[in-house]
């Protein structure tokens, strides 16, 4: 279609929806957080305006695995409805050919005359070559609109295509006077149901959860998504072990044929244990040590390697303030209970105030309010 048949076929936008449409699709999109990675979680629209109204004619989000694009399915419930109509996608739309065609071909296949993205693709395959051929081929394009809240939904792919590693969220359990477990290490009831719930919802918009060895051997943690019906929502559980110290009758290497145990350790770690692991089903990825010890940043790299995005951490004090202290901290999220475990008891962060996180130069509040009886602080960087 050449592009003043585009404009003749289009219909009168208003604008003002503009906001309101494209926080649907990102809101859309992220039902399938933590289940679509390496690609991202994006929403799209399909809007025709009626005397001008919005009518939502088709609506897609990108399905767990990565494929189909949130485009594509979105334009094919629209079928016809799509000729002349705005299409508000929350990531800029692909140009390249992958293991399907490119999605920017398919919205100008469809007669799409308007599209609206929200964020730029930083992936070098895609980056500002989605929009130019929407725009070489007559469709109006509009880029920025709900940016914020799209690059919220995207940092993991935007940390992957940029940094190479995930998108890092910190989530930390935290008493009234600051402490995360009681004397001994031994851990404690913190939370309310409400916000327990609430935890399980960021497990299952992860791709996968990480902890220490350490918390493994003291608390024989699951760390799978225990909500009614979405059990299958559990994300890729790692666990950072340097000298492969995880026991074999763990919770995590006796489920690890159910939902998938990740183990990352040295290069010098014992092969004995990893075929032990292995036999039990568990993955182990080798990195080399830094200073003796594992190196976290290459293990996130790793990571990002085989496509992971978003990790969830709900490690122990001493993990929480190394990722601190290393600046590795991309999100970070505090509950913290009304409950008073006292002066013996273990603080939130090893060696450091928590302030170190609160007041982190790197990090800003984005968002503060109740879960329950608990509150709830979220923080992301700067």
């Amino acid at each position: 279609m050449t592009a003043p048949a585009r404009i003749a076929e289009s219909q009168t936008v208003p604008e003002a929806w503009d906001d309101r449409l494209m926080a649907a699709a990102n809101h859309y999109g992220r039902r399938n957080l933590g289940q679509t990675f390496p690609n991202p979680a994006v929403g799209a629209l399909i809007v025709r305006f009626e005397n001008g109204e919005p009518v939502v004619v088709a609506r897609g989000a990108t399905a767990p695995g990565g494929r189909p694009h949130a485009e594509t399915e979105a334009l094919r419930l629209a079928g016809e409805a799509a000729r002349g109509a705005t299409t508000y996608v929350t990531l800029e739309p692909c140009a390249h050919h992958g293991k399907t065609p490119p999605c920017a071909n398919a919205i100008i296949s469809a007669g799409i005359a308007r599209a609206v993205i929200a964020v730029e693709d930083p992936n070098p395959e895609v980056k500002g070559k989605g929009t130019a051929l929407l725009r070489a081929a007559g469709i109006e394009v509009t880029v920025g609109i709900g940016a914020r809240e799209a690059f919220l939904t995207h940092a993991g792919h935007f940390r992957r295509m940029i940094d190479g590693r995930p998108h890092l969220i910190l989530k930390i359990a935290v008493s009234a006077d600051g402490k995360t477990g009681l004397a001994g290490r031994k851990p404690a009831e913190i939370s309310c149901d409400v916000s327990r719930a609430e935890a399980h919802m960021m497990r299952a918009t992860a791709d996968a959860i990480m902890v220490g060895s350490g918390t493994v051997i003291a608390d024989d943690p699951q760390l799978n998504c225990r909500l009614p019906g979405m059990e299958d929502r559990s994300p890729i559980r790692v666990v950072l072990d340097g000298n492969l110290r995880i026991p074999l009758n763990s919770k995590l290497v006796r489920t690890a044929r159910q939902v998938p145990l990740w183990v990352m350790t040295n290069d010098d770690a014992s092969r004995e244990a990893e075929r032990k692991l292995l036999v039990e089903g568990a993955f182990v990825l080798r990195t080399p040590p830094k200073n003796g010890r594992l190196d976290l940043a290459a293990a996130l790299r790793r990571l990002g390697e085989r496509g992971i995005t978003r990790v969830l951490v709900e490690g122990g004090p001493i993990l929480s303030a190394y990722l601190i202290g290393s600046d590795l901290v991309d999100e970070a999220v505090i509950v913290r209970s009304d409950k008073v475990l006292g002066a013996d008891a273990i603080n939130a962060l090893e060696g450091m105030p928590l302030e170190a996180l609160t007041q982190s130069a790197h990090l800003e509040l984005v968002e503060r309010r109740m879960s329950g009886s608990d509150s709830l602080a979220r923080y992301f960087r700067r």
